[in-house]
């Protein structure tokens, strides 16, 4: 799909997704038939071969975009410390990927706080030339608008390093009345929206109400601010999740409608809705 902008969900399949994407090769050739871009939460847990990235390079167009997230013993078990080593080795194994990789996902934890912020900057600082990242920060004084945001958002306007956007108002909004938004409201932060001007593309993780309708008026303020960005030639990076991503396609579905009009000139998702095999009797 052409679009000017990235639209993305958390991961490339789902059992629920077998009916709305069109057929292809495997499930990435089919979600990239669709999508220009994926979440790469596989990497905080394990680290794929370099033989699986060359194959996940064939699957895709030279367009898509993977956002890989740092594994979690760089991020969080180690705070971005004494890392140097296993981050050439991250890198190194995910190098068939290089043409088609967007900025990688630093998601930092709750315990890095502003006592860490130098470890941030030579993270980055160190990153080999024609790599980048967009920080996600979960740490509460990085959202008080004081002066450790301003040490965060200083550092990272100085870099050309966008900041997450991470929106979880229509998650937290919902009665949590069934296992999916209670484990989701478990696990996913609830933090401000906070959102810093800077010359890389913005990095917007959506996570939505379990009843589709609802996130209508959550999704309302992004289809003005992505309609503007679009409008301004900026092309941001848009991940749309439900408490039960077998319904992050629906999500994606409905976002796209909305922008679309707000923006005319886009194209319709794509997805396709395959009819059910007859039984043989």
């Amino acid at each position: 799909m052409t679009l000017p902008y990235f639209l993305g969900c958390p991961q490339w399949q789902d059992p629920n997704w077998a009916r709305s994407l069109p057929a292809g090769s495997s499930p990435l050739a089919r979600y990239s038939s669709v999508f220009n871009c994926v979440e790469g939460n596989t990497t905080f847990y394990a680290t794929p071969t370099q033989a699986q990235c060359a194959q996940w390079r064939a699957q895709v167009p030279d367009d898509f975009r993977f956002l890989f997230k740092f594994p979690r013993h760089i991020s969080h078990d180690r705070l971005l410390t004494d890392c140097s080593d296993d981050v050439t080795s991250f890198l190194n194994i995910l190098s068939p990927l290089n043409d088609v990789l967007g900025p990688f996902l630093l998601q930092l934890p709750a315990a890095f706080g502003p006592a860490h912020l130098n470890n941030l900057w030579q993270f980055i600082d160190a990153m080999p030339g024609g790599l980048t990242c967009t920080v996600e920060v979960r740490n509460p004084a990085f959202f008080q608008k004081g002066e450790e945001e301003k040490a965060l958002n200083r550092g990272l306007r100085d870099r050309s390093i966008a900041r997450v956007c991470f929106d979880s108002r229509a998650l937290f909004s919902a009665e949590p009345d069934n296992e999916a938004t209670r484990d989701a409201q478990r696990k996913k932060p609830r933090v401000p929206v906070h959102i810093l001007p800077v010359d890389a593309p913005p990095v917007i993780r959506f996570i939505g109400h379990p009843d589709l309708e609802i996130n209508r008026e959550f999704l309302a303020p992004w289809v003005k601010r992505v309609g503007d960005w679009l409008d301004e030639g900026i092309r941001p990076f848009v991940f749309m999740h439900m408490p039960d991503n077998g319904e992050a396609l629906q999500l994606a579905e409905l976002w796209c409608d909305l922008l679309r009009a707000r923006v005319q000139r886009l194209p319709k998702l794509g997805l396709e809705t395959w009819p059910d095999q007859p039984g043989l009797f």
